[in-house]
């Protein structure tokens, strides 16, 4: 037996490879790896497939097969939410961008490898204009990222047909988007929402403007908030919501009311075809107060409400939406110590009044505060009956009279006319100083019109009441000239009470000027010739009474009448006026 079958015999049943052939073919499966790679190109600007090797905070990294991985940046995977599309081990096409960047790695992009991919159908979308469906991913400057398939800029200003703040409720949103821009060689997409908006607006307006009828109630959208009102947006026209159809009830502003968004019913009050102007109401589709007003606010009834506006002249409340009630400053107190509403109440005040009367064809509720409140005027006029005496304290002095607190709720007023029988230019100021205690007589005490008088003069007998026994006509007495006039002069007769000397009794001749022949502070003799004690007008005759005396004291007063006619229309006892 030959020494070599010896060999084969002894190895068999073993699985023995001998070094040469081992060799021969580790070579040979390196070889045709080597070969392998040698025949891949790696080109800038190429696609091609990769696996995802690992996910960092910031980066993906992707083997492609080259010599070291490339990097493509973790937001390129992310949906608007945050999360990733990919896991490790995944299949993906990158565009690759660099061979080495400056820290040795591959360049990837996954962005732009689907956008080479996808670009024949952005290309087709952007010439015919045929929309895109995309979901808003993420905000960005300037506006928003759209994923379309790839990522596409959304410019803030073609988001809507108006300008708009807040974008962060956009994302997460899938909608229609136009292609209105591209450049393939940077891979850039700018798209527009607003353009098919404004399509869209453009068949609505037609059909929105054939149908539209003063009447109908329509739904809108908040477009614009001014401060006379706001512009509702109907689907295709625009109508002007003005702030006095808003709401049955006060409206500060419309923003207090509506916001821009908001969607809400209205009424087309006008409608003007040629000019394309519509005129809405809100508070129109809603119940008009008013109408139940007469059951709901009866006279009588006591109702609360919160003080929306204060005015000199009086108050207003809101009792409901749309309700307001005016309390005048008259109604506010029985003694009329309210005199500027603005210091007793203030705006968001709660109160309660009395219901006075209620006009609804003018829209008019007066309220009444003092009605719910003790009636002094009732116990003033029990307690002091007209003809008592009554003692105060001066509380002001006015220039038409004294104004006496009696320690009671009313104040008793004394007009300069009843300070003095026989003055008639008192002067008040000088005469009565706060806090004097004085008495008079009550003369008036009118709860209805809320007036309570006194008379001091009236404390003391009238000097005119008996004059006519103390200077009967045909009297010639002696008197002081206390003052020269153009037509006279006059005489103080009594204390207070005085005389007029007519020019033409002054003398047996003609007269041209008074004080040519008569001078203030002279005593004058004269005869009384006539008496008007109801008028306070007393006539002398200087003529009269020489005459009297020339014919021993028995002349006869016969022009007595005729004088008193000279004197009609002038005051000739106690005046000031000249």
């Amino acid at each position: 037996m030959q020494p070599t079958e010896l060999k084969a015999k002894w190895m068999d049943g073993f699985d023995i490879v001998f070094g040469e052939e081992e060799e021969t073919a580790e070579t040979t499966d390196f070889s045709k790896l080597m070969e392998t790679q040698v025949s891949k190109k790696f080109s800038e600007g190429e696609t091609f497939n990769g696996n995802v090797i690992s996910i960092g905070q910031d980066y993906v990294m992707v083997d492609i097969g080259y010599k070291q991985e490339g990097l493509i940046p973790v937001r390129e995977f992310q949906n608007f939410d945050g999360t990733l599309k990919i896991k490790e081990g995944d299949e993906i096409e990158v565009y690759l961008e660099k061979l080495e960047s400056k820290l040795g790695n591959l360049v990837l992009s996954k962005d732009k490898a689907e956008i080479l991919k996808a670009w024949d159908k952005i290309s087709d979308a952007c010439e015919s204009g045929v929309p895109l469906e995309g979901t808003v991913v993420a905000k960005v400057k300037g506006g928003l990222s759209v994923d379309i398939g790839v990522k596409a800029f959304l410019p803030g200003s073609q988001i809507d047909l108006r300008p708009t703040r807040y974008l962060d409720k956009y994302i997460g949103k899938t909608m229609q988007f136009k292609v209105i821009k591209f450049n393939k060689k940077r891979g850039n997409i700018v798209l527009s929402r607003r353009a098919i908006l404004q399509e869209e607006r453009g068949k609505l307006r037609g059909e929105i403007l054939s149908q539209i009828q003063e009447g109908m109630i329509v739904k809108g959208i908040v477009k614009n908030i001014t401060d006379y009102g706001a512009f509702i947006d109907l689907g295709g026209i625009d109508g002007l919501l003005h702030i006095t159809d808003m709401s049955w009830g006060r409206v500060k502003h419309p923003s207090n009311l509506l916001n821009i968004g908001d969607e809400i019913e209205v009424k087309i009050l006008k409608f003007d075809s040629e000019k394309e102007r519509v005129s809405l109401g809100l508070k129109q589709v809603q119940p008009n107060p008013w109408e139940v007003a007469p059951e709901k606010y009866q006279p009588g009834k006591v109702v609360s409400g919160e003080v929306v506006s204060v005015k000199d002249y009086g108050i207003f409340i809101e009792l409901s939406d749309g309700i307001e009630g005016l309390i005048h400053v008259s109604e506010m107190s029985w003694t009329g110590a309210i005199k500027n509403p603005a210091k007793h109440f203030t705006v968001g005040e709660k109160i309660e009044a009395q219901v006075l009367e209620v006009d609804v064809e003018n829209k008019r509720i007066s309220l009444g505060t003092k009605q719910l409140q003790p009636n002094p005027w009732t116990d003033i006029e029990k307690k002091y009956p007209i003809g008592s005496k009554a003692k105060g304290k001066v509380k002001s002095v006015v220039e038409f009279g004294i104004f006496v607190d009696l320690g009671e709720e009313v104040d008793a007023l004394v007009h300069i006319s009843d300070v003095s029988w026989n003055k008639k230019a008192v002067n008040l100021v000088e005469q009565f100083k706060e806090g004097d205690e004085i008495e008079g007589m009550v003369l008036t005490v009118d709860k209805d019109n809320t007036k309570f008088c006194l008379g001091l003069k009236q404390l003391e007998e009238d000097p005119w009441k008996k004059i006519e026994e103390r200077l009967p006509v045909g009297t010639v007495i002696e008197a002081l000239v206390v003052r020269v006039t153009d037509f006279g002069a006059f005489v103080e007769l009594e204390t207070g009470i005085e005389g007029l000397i007519h020019i033409s009794e002054l003398s047996e001749e003609r007269v041209e000027k008074p004080e040519d022949v008569i001078k203030k502070g002279d005593t004058a003799k004269a005869m009384v010739i006539s008496l008007d004690k109801d008028a306070k007008k007393i006539a002398l005759s200087i003529k009269s009474a020489v005459d009297s005396e020339n014919k021993g004291g028995h002349s006869e007063v016969t022009q007595s009448a005729t004088l008193a006619d000279k004197l009609k229309g002038f005051n000739v006892a106690g005046s000031d006026d000249e």
